[in-house]
């Protein structure tokens, strides 16, 4: 069974079950908290807080994710960056009972997983909640034996609230047997089970039954209404179904990996199986984040980007590997996605363009980069000393564009440490150096304020111009705003035709001119999104957010500072049009008379 047969029967089982099918979220979250989507129940947060009455009581999607927490790991048999996540939710609606038994339906009538290869694992009890013995009752009246269910405690068998507060209950996890062969020496049949760690048990879906509210440290009350949340990563499932030893060997993954062999040096490329698997897990986390919006950067999601383009860079070096090897993987990732993702189609020319501008970005600093690591290698060990200079490890960041981790890892194979602390210290005083030097080229806070509120109300203007006249995938990537003039940086990959300039500044100068009130209200993030409110999600937005409206014509969520009337911006003029980056372009204009 294919990975993309698994997909369509999950939607296709739940859907006979009243589901409502949710398309996936994007990579980067309506909340401004979260770095990444990293989860399937983020979507339904709000349903599942009660926060917001849910439009239906049953839902299921097969959601996209990026995690980095366990990027160390990348590489073995089971974890990735991007990976995909099925779940099914019941909002207020069917709770244990239903939820147990579906998801043996589903394994054993439709994957055909052999049941005696099915264990579980269920919550003890633990701070003062009682063991969920209603779980353990039903898992037995479906068939599951006694000595297949495993109860471990809140660490194992519990979650949530995602905060300090919130919703959370006990969770019950299926685990899949594969056999006495993948068990180590030192464990026996008695002892080895779901959570040993010996790799004999993969855990493939976990089911939370969410019946309590968390009110305080371990302070438990019982929720209203209970709802289910359950998730199964679609990649090791597929590992499973298709008895493969890692998720790096199904269908998911084969052309990757042949297509990085081909492209590389085949004894290297043989020895190096884990480098081999990094490449293409990185290559395609790359490829979903920027079909997504996300841009190279030095902070926030787009140095997690960065991170991961120039990761796979250095170990395609250890391989060996072709120049063109990571576009060329770009568009094998596109092709093998865009029937279930066409936004990854829609996005290609974006994804080979930011993959291939950041390989050239980087190439050019790389070889003197990898000169001054071996350098502070040797300074480091004549001086008998086991951590790099600080100082120097920034160097690597900010000169050679180095990302921290890449250092670390290089640093760890050399038997050295980086002190991560000091880096950040070093990090935070160029920082403030930067500040400071912004303070003295505009003056006064409240003073520069003052002169750009003319400039800062002419981008919202812009911005909704440019989205009237690209479309809709326009969105801030970057502004400078002095008293002189503005910058404004967007998404778009092409360069703008002489009339596409001339009918932006057109509509901006119609908009002055039409005297639109500029007002600012208060008001949940959620609720200025729901208003239609744009936001920029490289920014972080507190819970509370200021939204400025032009008129009917623009909203955006900001801090300001604004003109009260559009009229007071008196006139706008395009000066400059020109690249800033791959998929950026950038516009510098002119107020006033």
């Amino acid at each position: 069974m294919t990975a993309e047969h698994i997909r369509k029967e999950f939607l296709d089982f739940f859907k006979k079950k009243k589901h409502e099918i949710v398309v996936s979220a994007s990579l980067i979250p309506a909340d401004p908290t979260a770095l990444f989507t990293s989860a399937g129940m983020q979507q339904f947060i709000p349903y599942l807080s009660g926060d917001v009455e849910p439009p239906y009581q049953r839902a299921c999607s097969v959601q996209k994710c990026f995690r980095t927490s366990d990027i160390d790991e990348v590489g073995d048999e089971f974890h990735h960056t991007y990976f995909e996540m099925l779940g099914n939710w019941s909002f207020g609606d069917y709770f244990k009972k239903e939820a147990i038994a579906w998801s043996l339906e589903l394994l054993i009538d439709v994957y055909n997983l052999p049941k005696d290869r099915l264990w579980v694992t269920v919550f003890i009890g633990e701070k003062g909640i009682a063991k969920d013995k209603e779980a353990i009752e039903i898992w037995q009246k479906n068939g599951l034996i006694k000595e297949r269910i495993k109860e471990f405690g809140m660490k194992a068998n519990f979650w949530g609230p995602v905060g300090s507060t919130g919703p959370c209950g006990p969770c019950s996890e299926i685990h899949y047997d594969q056999g006495k062969k993948f068990q180590k020496k030192d464990c026996t049949i008695n002892n080895c089970g779901p959570n040993c760690g010996c790799g004999r048990f993969v855990e493939i879906w976990n089911l939370v039954f969410m019946q309590y509210d968390k009110t305080g440290e371990n302070q438990y009350e019982k929720l209203p209404a209970n709802n289910v949340d359950t998730g199964a990563g679609l990649e090791r499932l597929t590992s499973i179904i298709q008895g493969k030893t890692s998720n790096y060997e199904t269908d998911l993954f084969l052309t990757l990996i042949e297509k990085i062999k081909s492209l590389s040096d085949a004894k290297e490329a043989e020895k190096n199986i884990k480098t081999v698997r990094i490449i293409a897990d990185h290559i395609r986390g790359a490829c979903f984040l920027i079909a997504d919006g996300v841009l190279t950067a030095k902070e926030d999601r787009g140095y997690v980007l960065r991170r991961i383009i120039r990761r796979a860079m250095r170990y395609a070096r250890i391989l060996n590997a072709s120049p063109e090897l990571l576009v060329s993987l770009a568009g094998t990732v596109v092709d093998h996605y865009k029937n279930i993702y066409p936004e990854l189609d829609q996005q290609r020319n974006d994804i080979l363009t930011v993959i291939q501008k950041e390989e050239e970005r980087f190439r050019k600093t790389l070889n003197e980069g990898l000169k001054k690591f071996k350098k502070l290698v040797r300074l480091t060990i004549d001086k008998k000393d086991k951590e790099l200079d600080s100082k120097m490890v920034f160097q690597l960041y900010d000169t050679y564009g180095f990302p921290l981790e890449l250092t670390k890892e290089m640093a760890e194979e050399e038997n050295l440490k980086v002190d991560e602390q000091a880096f950040e210290k070093e990090f935070a005083r160029h920082r403030e150096i930067s500040r400071a030097g912004v303070k003295k080229k505009f003056g006064g806070v409240g003073e520069w304020k003052e002169k750009v509120a003319a400039q800062h109300s002419a981008t919202h203007l812009m911005h909704q111009a440019l989205r009237e006249v690209l479309g809709e995938h326009v969105q801030q990537a970057g502004s400078d705003l002095t008293p002189e003039r503005l910058r404004f940086d967007f998404t778009h990959p092409d360069k703008l035709t002489e009339q596409e300039v001339k009918k932006v500044e057109t509509i901006v100068n119609r908009q002055i001119k039409n005297e639109l009130s500029v007002t600012v209200k208060e008001m949940p993030y959620e609720e200025a999104i729901a208003a239609g409110a744009l936001a920029f999600f490289k920014e972080k937005y507190p819970k509370v957010v200021k939204m400025y409206s032009m008129g009917d014509y623009s909203r955006e969520v900001c801090a300001g500072p604004h003109v009260k009337n559009t009229r007071e911006i008196i006139n706008f003029k395009i000066i400059k049009e020109q690249a800033s980056g791959a998929g950026v372009r950038r516009i510098k204009a002119v107020v006033g008379k």
